[in-house]
């Protein structure tokens, strides 16, 4: 007897998955065959002992036997049930031995990866733009699970998973991983996963995490390990190329606000809107604000460290110092800003020194 996909489990492609998959089905048969027992026996004694004239129904009280059967029955049950969930419990939290380590932390609504020990680091955030998802533009099957930046793994691997978030609980969920759990502020989680067959395998949060909780997807890429080691390589030589590039820079107006666009679309605009209106009095306008139009050190201090008991999270962690530097630069010259208030350009140096100063 078996179910077919679209209203069973997946089988997975490791081995924990497939464990899972095996202890749900021989669960579903344990109860179908309860079913079928108990049913049948109410079903026979409804037939076998229904009210005829002249019946004279037995008369007893109590039944030594069928208190002990009706409780020890109920016990074997739960024994033939825990033994092989034990056993699948005491493999998924066995971290130990893993080849690969990668942090994991949930943000209001992306997550970001580390892989410790390597120096590389990255964000990964939904690809899919706002046209599409309001159905103004074509997309695909996968618009809602699909990001700029999937994380990589090798093939073959046991990969150890530490999660946790900088705001509020996420939950990293991938179903074919057999892999779900949840990323809370202050707390480290561990799991793990070892995937056998390259592929593209896709989750989501699976927490409700705010307003954007339905766009914070999850998508592993498996990797044989000669393909994943040349990942990792490119990585690290892209993120010393962007380094060395960026310390070259002249920042100028010009250059800031056209990097800042690009970064306040990415990060800011889904809570203040892409024309800086905001949705009051949750999400405050930037176009006209007090706040964007006068002295530049509160706008930092509220872009590095976040604001307490809001939805405005730190970006110091997220963002790097002429990143913070653009955004904050563009919001003072966008929407009108620019024919009033003043510092209307903020440079990488003053958050570099502001985080110096207020560590």
């Amino acid at each position: 007897m078996a179910f077919s996909d679209p209203i069973n489990m997946p089988k997975g492609v490791t081995s924990i998955s497939n464990d899972l998959y095996h202890l749900h089905m021989f669960v579903i048969y344990v109860c179908i065959g309860i079913g079928i027992i108990v049913f049948g026996v109410m079903f026979w004694a409804l037939i076998a002992h229904r009210k005829r004239p002249g019946y004279q129904g037995a008369k007893f009280h109590e039944s030594l036997k069928l208190e002990i059967l009706w409780t020890v029955i109920p016990i074997l049950i739960l024994v033939v049930l825990a033994v092989p969930a034990t056993r699948v419990l005491i493999k998924m939290y066995d971290t130990s031995a893993a080849d690969i380590d990668i942090k994991i932390t949930g943000y209001q609504w992306k997550w970001q990866y580390e892989y410790l020990g390597e120096d590389v680091s990255f964000f990964s955030n939904l690809a899919t733009s706002k046209e599409a998802i309001a159905n103004e533009v074509e997309k695909n099957a996968d618009y809602l699970l699909a990001v700029d930046q999937p994380v990589v793994v090798p093939t073959g691997k046991k990969v150890r998973f530490l999660l946790t978030a900088n705001d509020v609980i996420h939950s990293w969920w991938v179903p074919e991983l057999g892999v779900k759990k949840d990323a809370i502020p202050g707390f480290i989680n561990e799991t793990w996963a070892k995937i056998d067959e390259p592929g593209i395998y896709r989750g989501q949060c699976a927490e409700l995490c705010g307003k954007d909780h339905g766009f914070m997807p999850v998508v592993v890429e498996a990797k044989s390990p000669r393909d994943f080691a040349a990942w990792l390589n490119e990585k690290k030589a892209a993120a010393m190329a962007a380094k060395a590039a960026e310390a070259k820079v002249v920042w100028d107006k010009e250059t800031l606000t056209a990097k800042g666009k690009n970064i306040y679309l990415r990060n800011c605009a889904a809570c203040h809107m892409p024309n800086g209106a905001g949705m009051p009095p949750t999400f405050p306008a930037l176009a006209g604000s007090s706040m964007v139009l006068g002295e530049a050190k509160p706008q930092i201090d509220v872009l590095v460290n976040g604001r307490q008991g809001t939805a405005m999270q730190a970006f110091g962690n997220q963002l790097s110092d002429a990143e913070i530097a653009s955004v904050i630069t563009y919001t003072r010259n966008a929407w009108g800003n620019e024919d009033q208030g003043e510092d209307k350009i903020v440079l990488p140096e003053q958050i570099t020194e502001f985080k110096q100063n207020n560590n």
